[in-house]
């Protein structure tokens, strides 16, 4: 019975131990479960660390390398970045490509064909950013008559002359590219808002 006692009583102690030992506080950081958990090892993309010395003093990790070493030694050029399987080209959520023809490859934008599948909603959408982009040179109509469009003039009538028979590409290369007195919408218009702007344009302004 008294050996009962007393290993209850070292049992209390040891775990009280335990946890005293665990407990963080003032200077005293404490014991730390599974510390690689805590101190995981940072891989910067553009920069690396290749002496493997480097914060050794501080390192937990289970391959004895110091904590600051972040080069990856499977790469043959030590980035830390994966690079993409060879051949492989970037595409966005929308499955589209990038958009890398030059502002004078007009005959070649001809050729790019609209990946949106256009319906209510997307005309619903072009209409929106077409007020909000392109209403104040072209006007509401497209006419070329919109407030900044009479100022500076120029402006294209999307409803006349060779304008209404432009292929949906040539439109958004225009958007993209700039051409003449209208600047580049590029870097301002995502590549899908760009082709629901075109797809309101031949949907409703030219209605073809």
């Amino acid at each position: 019975m008294k050996m009962m006692n007393k290993l209850g009583i070292l049992g209390i102690a040891l775990a009280g131990t335990i946890f005293v030992g665990c407990r963080a506080g003032e200077d005293n950081p404490g014991l730390e479960y599974a510390p690689q958990m805590y101190h995981s090892v940072p891989y910067e993309p553009l920069s690396q660390i290749k002496d493997e010395s480097q914060g050794s003093w501080l390192s937990n990790r289970e391959d004895e390398k110091g904590e600051f070493f972040n080069s990856n030694v499977n790469n043959p050029y030590q980035m830390n970045m994966r690079e993409p399987v060879e051949g492989t080209v970037p595409r966005n959520k929308h499955g589209m490509l990038p958009y890398r023809l030059k502002a004078f490859e007009l005959e070649q934008a001809a050729l790019v064909e609209n990946p949106l599948t256009v319906d209510d909603a997307i005309i619903k959408e072009g209409e929106t950013l077409y007020t909000q982009y392109c209403s104040a040179c072209h006007g509401k109509g497209g006419e070329g008559d919109g407030k900044v469009g009479e100022i500076i003039g120029g402006v294209a009538n999307l409803k006349g002359g060779a304008y209404i028979n432009l292929p949906e590409g040539h439109i958004f290369h225009v958007i993209t590219k700039g051409k003449g007195r209208m600047g580049a919408h590029g870097s301002q218009i995502t590549p899908e808002n760009r082709w629901k702007i075109v797809s309101y344009v031949k949907q409703v302004i030219q209605k073809q």
